[in-house]
């Protein structure tokens, strides 16, 4: 990372052109085209100790869909939010508290299309000012942060499988402590970060 400016690889990684991510990049099937709910998820990155970390959540394990897993605050795009952008920004207030005023945003990478059927738009963006997370009980068990050096380095990603529906899926994993990071939210970061390299 640059010591004048830590986000510089980031700002030139979203500034760049690339293409579309998806939960079937390392399947050999896709599915016949669908109708794709629209979504979108903020790669909120604030300084921490003198270096950029990415806000992450974990999902309440109550929840119906995905629950205990490692996310971005994110969320569907409601007919109000006018981009996803701004549903990005409303999702991290909602979820984690943070102050949509509080995040530059930097820019969007490609969308990302799930195995569940959304396409999801990451909106990468800085924090500005620096928060305590407030968590919506109902949807987030925790919120915490990870070195963005641990998720820009495409040496940290492992590819992983399981059963999934009567088929082995193959997806993106980076753990980070006791967290386990993987599916989509792991193939948006191993895209952000072979975009970063």
């Amino acid at each position: 990372m640059d010591a004048a400016d830590p986000l510089a690889r980031l700002r030139v990684a979203v500034a760049g052109e690339g293409r579309p991510t998806s939960d079937y990049d390392l399947n050999p099937t896709r599915p016949e085209p669908r109708p794709l709910r629209e979504a979108a998820v903020l790669i909120a990155v604030e300084e921490r100790a003198g270096a950029p970390a990415v806000w992450l959540t974990k999902r309440s394990s109550r929840l119906r869909h995905h629950p205990g897993q490692v996310a971005f605050p994110g969320g569907r795009i409601d007919p109000g939010d006018g981009s996803p952008e701004a549903a990005a920004l409303r999702e991290a207030w909602e979820e984690i508290g943070l102050p949509a005023k509080g995040v530059e945003v930097l820019g969007v990478l490609p969308a990302h299309e799930t195995v569940t059927g959304f396409r999801m738009t990451p909106v990468v963006g800085r924090v500005v000012r620096s928060f305590e997370p407030v968590l919506e009980a109902g949807e987030v068990e925790e919120a915490f942060t990870v070195p963005l050096r641990h998720l820009a380095d495409p040496a940290n990603y492992a590819v992983r499988s399981r059963m999934w529906r009567g088929s082995e899926r193959r997806y993106y994993a980076v753990p980070w402590g006791p967290h386990y990071v993987w599916g989509a939210t792991a193939r948006i970061a191993r895209a952000l970060a072979d975009r970063m390299a």
